[in-house]
């Protein structure tokens, strides 16, 4: 369906009149919000797997610490370890375990989020070009705008959910229903990127067609970074 929306978006461009004055448009104003958005996720998700590498440490030495100490026993006085120790070491072993599922969990939603800051970099690539691309009318950029604003406001819902992963941490949340949380984020923000990405090739294709010349074709491919 978002294919089939994408394609007619680009079907109205075509049918408009193909030359426009150079002029430079407005950045969109929902891009700020999703760039500051998406460094404050990066840099919670950062802070937070430093603070549990910290701990790692600090669990697996005294881990250590209590294994030293069970290498030193002899079977009699092993048998005669006291359960408080036993207790010990089993919470440093099932903390740990905990902590290491902790991180695997943020390394996840971190490469999720780092699709999203593609997703923004690839926007503003493209639309600083086709801004200065004279083969588009002002009423097709300005098309285009809402275009780009639909996809950017879909992905910062998506930032949404991870934000809702974050703050799962601190509550009950099993980890069946938080991985098909940070599952369902990846998926629509690839998605949206791919959405992104096939608007931007339509829209160079379609300078692409508008183009005069042999000369002027060689020129748009230039301009868009295409082989020649």
């Amino acid at each position: 369906m978002k294919k089939r929306l994408i394609a007619s978006a680009v079907c109205l461009l075509l049918i408009s009149t193909p030359v426009r004055p150079a002029e430079t448009a407005a950045v969109l104003p929902i891009l700020e919000i999703v760039k500051a958005v998406t460094k404050k996720v990066i840099k919670a998700i950062d802070l937070r797997i430093q603070r549990l590498q910290n701990k790692t440490i600090w669990l697996q030495n005294a881990q250590k610490k209590v294994e030293n100490v069970l290498s030193k026993l002899k079977l009699d006085e092993i048998s005669d370890w006291t359960q408080k120790q036993k207790e010990l070491y089993k919470g440093y072993y099932e903390e740990l375990a905990k902590v290491k599922s902790i991180i695997t969990y943020y390394q996840r939603i971190k490469d999720v989020t780092k699709k999203q800051t593609r997703l923004v970099h690839e926007y503003e690539r493209a639309w600083n070009l086709f801004k200065k691309d004279a083969h588009f009318k002002e009423s097709e950029i300005q098309y285009m705008e809402r275009v780009y604003s639909g996809i950017l406001e879909e992905s910062l819902k998506n930032i949404d959910q991870i934000f809702l992963i974050l703050d799962s941490f601190s509550t009950q949340m099993s980890d069946l229903k938080r991985l098909e949380i940070i599952n369902r984020a990846a998926d629509q923000i690839n998605a949206n990127y791919d959405d992104l990405m096939l608007f931007n090739r339509q829209n160079i294709m379609l300078s692409l067609q508008r183009a005069k010349t042999e000369a002027d074709a060689n020129q748009v491919k230039e301009f868009y970074g295409i082989p020649q």
